[in-house]
């Protein structure tokens, strides 16, 4: 048994490399119960509380807190085994970046809850949208920066020279801009979204042959539902090269019709149809006054009377729509004035036999 423990296997006796092992199994097994203590005992304790911030905090650190007691497990195990400087040396710097990406993991799940539980709920009760539309932005910036950070720490902790590879960046800088020439475009459209505030979250809008409503404003994309319910996601680069029609902005919705009368229809009986009009308009809650009706014009068919108007903000433009023509269908055909249809009068002269 002595002398099969004493066998070398990758210039490491098996001893060595079984001690190692159970190191590493014993840390495994460690992190277990450290996540079985944070998720069934710590939790149970911050449950009672009446603050959400000691929840916010066990429930960041659960899942980074286990992979370093894993992380620490595996460093010890690594001591059993003896390498060459050059391969220790590379390990040491392995170990080191991953317990920075680790500590950085942690800090970011910290902030990303903080502002996911006490920012957005801050931000849904104001009355403004601005604030709704900047918070995923902020949300996602702070989480970019935490990661830029934790991973220049890491390397510089590791031994890269950081300020060397920052300088490589620099010279292929002006390559990785040529290539991501629509991005940067896309970014730059982004924040005149959010300058010029053209739409918000929620709002309808027509572009590029798109309608739909506004349920996401990113940096790079603009996410829109169309009245089809599909997802749409739009560069937004878009948004400074094409008109963009906010609907939702618009004060009222015209509605022009045309209603055609038969040619018998005598004059007081077209001015009684324009009042039956106006009245109909007067009485609807979800039309304005500036309602306008004209006889104007006499048509091959018809005599015409032209009748806008216009649907409030707070209406339903549809219901609106059929609520008042039924109401003038109705009412014409109880006073019987009939609508003019295309006709055509053809006159044939005899021939004496």
């Amino acid at each position: 048994m002595k002398d099969f423990l004493e066998k070398t296997f990758y210039n490491n006796t098996i001893e060595q490399w079984g001690k190692a092992l159970i190191t590493a199994l014993i840390a495994v097994i460690a992190a277990k119960i450290v996540y079985w203590f944070i998720a069934k005992v710590t939790k149970q304790f911050t449950d009672k509380t009446k603050g959400k911030l000691d929840d916010i905090v066990i429930n960041s650190l659960e899942q980074p807190v286990v992979v370093g007691v894993t992380l620490w497990g595996f460093s010890i195990g690594y001591q059993f085994l003896s390498f060459s400087e050059k391969v220790d040396a590379y390990a040491q710097k392995a170990f080191f970046l991953a317990v920075a990406i680790n500590v950085t993991w942690l800090l970011a799940r910290l902030v990303d809850s903080l502002i996911r539980e006490y920012l957005i709920p801050l931000t849904e009760k104001t009355e403004s949208n601005f604030d709704d539309q900047l918070m995923p932005i902020l949300q996602k910036g702070t989480r970019s920066v935490i990661w830029t950070l934790g991973i220049i720490i890491g390397l510089n902790n590791a031994g890269y020279d950081v300020n060397a590879l920052i300088a490589g960046l620099g010279i292929g800088g002006l390559a990785m801009a040529m290539a991501a020439k629509d991005t940067i475009s896309n970014v730059f459209g982004g924040m005149m979204v959010f300058i010029d505030k053209p739409f918000r979250i929620n709002e309808r809008i027509k572009i590029d042959g798109y309608d739909g409503t506004v349920v996401e404003i990113g940096l790079r994309c603009t996410r829109i539902k169309t009245l089809e319910g599909r997802i749409v996601t739009i560069p937004n680069n878009k948004f400074t090269g094409n008109e963009v029609e906010n609907v939702t902005a618009e004060p009222s919705r015209k509605v022009v019709l045309n209603l055609g009368l038969t040619y018998d229809t005598t004059p007081d009986r077209v001015q009684f149809a324009i009042n039956e009009l106006k009245e109909i308009a007067t009485n609807h809650e979800f039309v304005d006054d500036n309602y306008l009706v004209s006889f104007n014009g006499f048509n091959d068919s018809s005599l015409n009377i032209l009748f806008i108007y216009y649907i409030k903000k707070e209406g339903d433009i549809l219901n609106t729509q059929t609520d008042m023509s039924l109401e003038i269908l109705s009412r014409f055909n109880a006073n019987n004035l009939e609508f003019a249809f295309p006709t055509q009068t053809v006159y044939a002269q005899m021939q004496p036999n």
